[in-house]
């Protein structure tokens, strides 16, 4: 079992919130969900951040690529060299975050069953 620190437990479920678009799956934007079903949403990715060791790898880098699209989004003028890897992170981030999503369903599928 993974022990993340606070902080970066913190950091890395914000970032993760704060991906608030519907997803290729039709998930329901975070903003027109019921305030308890978010709240419900949020308790299940920390207590996945928290026990589940492959779902804290994949926030962490999810949250790692954020950082570093965020600096690159920051610059005034890329370089073609830096659209593509911009493109890139974007992809490998949504390939994270389609995995988190993942191990989400597979535990609300054992929880039921």
């Amino acid at each position: 079992m993974v022990t993340p620190s606070f902080k970066s437990t913190e950091i890395t479920h914000r970032a993760l919130i704060s991906e608030a678009t519907p997803t290729r799956r039709g998930n329901l934007n975070w903003r027109s969900m019921p305030n308890m079903e978010r709240n419900a949403q949020d308790e299940l990715r920390a207590h996945l951040m928290s026990t589940n060791e492959d779902y804290h790898r994949l926030a962490e880098q999810h949250c790692d690529f954020a950082k570093k699209l965020d600096a690159l989004e920051s610059l005034p003028h890329l370089t073609e060299a830096e659209q593509l890897e911009e493109t890139r992170l974007k992809k490998m981030k949504l390939r994270l975050k389609d995995q988190m999503e993942a191990i989400v369903n597979q535990y609300r599928s054992q929880q039921v069953a």
